[in-house]
């Protein structure tokens, strides 16, 4: 299963679930987001041939990041770049998301273990502004 979330016509985020399977390769996400994601799935003995990647030079304005749910589970609470709480989803084992745009928050159900990738270099404290998270009784979880 495949899922975009999208405020104003923005992807917020990309989800994809454990259960998410199809022959060949899947690109997610826009030829301009500055992270790409895709998914592969091919037979033994595919060869992808060897290759190096060119130095081209990108312009990087906002983080995207890439969590990878190993094990647990994971509330994603999703906002619009003006700090307004939107909606939430729950994220398990095996699947993964791509935060792209807006604002995020998280909230551990479950003793948890995931990946994050991200642009870097990190810029410490100037790259975020953090706020409040959503009150539980105002959640909207799809």
């Amino acid at each position: 299963m495949l899922e975009e979330i999208k405020f104003c016509d923005e992807i917020l985020a990309i989800i994809v679930r454990n259960d998410f399977s199809k022959e060949g390769i899947a690109f997610f996400t826009p030829d301009d987001f500055s992270q790409q994601l895709a998914y592969m799935k091919h037979p033994a003995g595919k060869v992808i041939q060897p290759h190096v990647h060119n130095a081209v030079e990108r312009v990087v304005h906002y983080t995207k990041e890439v969590l990878f749910i190993k094990r647990g589970k994971l509330r994603v609470d999703f906002y619009d770049d003006c700090q307004n709480y939107l909606e939430s989803r729950i994220l398990s084992g095996g699947d993964v998301i791509l935060l792209s745009t807006g604002g995020h928050g998280f909230v551990v159900l479950e003793d948890l273990e995931m990946i994050e990738v991200k642009q870097g270099p990190y810029a410490g404290e100037q790259d975020k502004i953090r706020f409040q998270c959503i009150e539980d009784s105002k959640l909207l979880i799809k």
